[in-house]
């Protein structure tokens, strides 16, 4: 069986692809010139060249394929640049799933996140929504999963307070901190991906994807602290003030927060983890147990 991989070459992406080809799927990834040297080291995969925003590039690529992954998405923009929340995560998949219409592929699983709603505070979760609810009108047999913060090695979420606790021991948290997150290995996000190819019965179906352990974001920086044994000085910035500073540098690539991020910071993040690990027989890995095994 052949997948058609997107975003082959991200901190998820990687992850995916590795357990795709330990499962015996043959694997054609999708990959933007220049990007290539990232999966080099995977010499049983099919590249070839293209952007899911560039419908011309996906003439063609996805004949042979029996499913297709979407992985790609963003979590800040950058407009100048022509990254945007409209053209990565909606237009991207509005064409990836016509392509796949039309190329004969009718299996399609679909990466988006917690949080999407229609009436979300945030472009980010707007427009993972309107792309579920465009695979979820497609005629496609669609899975859609809607994970929370995923951790694991080369993640940017665990990897950014360890290092601000090994340079300086002291984090910045927006507000309290008193929010709650449920973070997910990425071993148990990839396993869902994949057992799901194959499973008639996950098809129309969405599944939220959280870990096992709901965690205050304090608690979050203490067990980061615990495990690189770095204890935390955590510095309670006021939300309003945080936000002022995102409002005038988060256009900066090296600023560590936007002002969507902290809005949807200070919803929470979490959900009812359970079905997911019961429908596809994944065992969780909790967030110290993960997080010591890379850090």
């Amino acid at each position: 069986m052949k997948i058609f991989l997107t975003g082959g070459t991200g901190f998820v992406g990687k992850h995916i692809l590795r357990d795709l080809l330990d499962n015996n799927y043959q694997v054609r990834c999708l990959v933007r010139h220049g990007s290539e040297e990232k999966i080099v080291h995977y010499k049983d995969i099919e590249v070839v060249n293209g952007d899911i925003t560039d419908v011309g590039s996906l003439d063609g690529k996805l004949t042979g394929c029996d499913a297709v992954i979407n992985l790609v998405g963003i979590i800040r923009e950058f407009p100048s640049r022509g990254i945007t929340f409209e053209k990565l995560h909606y237009e991207g998949t509005v064409n990836l799933v016509r392509a796949a219409k039309s190329q004969g592929v009718r299996r399609f699983v679909q990466m988006s996140a917690l949080g999407a709603q229609p009436n979300g505070k945030t472009k980010y979760q707007q427009t993972k929504f309107r792309a579920e609810e465009y695979v979820r009108s497609s005629g496609l047999d669609y899975t859609i999963f809607r994970p929370s913060i995923i951790f694991g090695t080369e993640d940017k979420f665990v990897n950014l307070f360890a290092n601000m606790l090994k340079i300086q021991q002291f984090v910045p948290v927006v507000g309290n901190g008193r929010y709650q997150m449920q973070p997910v290995a990425v071993e148990n996000v990839s396993a869902g991906f994949v057992k799901s190819i194959e499973r008639k019965d996950a098809i129309r179906k969405t599944f939220d994807v959280g870990g096992p352990e709901k965690i205050e974001f304090n608690q979050i920086i203490d067990i980061i602290g615990e495990v690189i044994c770095a204890p935390p000085n955590k510095i309670h910035i006021p939300a309003f003030i945080m936000g002022l500073l995102a409002e005038m540098f988060d256009w900066l690539p090296f600023f560590p927060v936007t002002q969507e991020q902290i809005t949807m910071l200070l919803e929470g993040n979490i959900c009812n983890e359970k079905p997911f690990f019961e429908y596809f027989g994944v065992k969780p890995i909790g967030f110290k147990e993960g997080i010591s095994s890379y850090l």
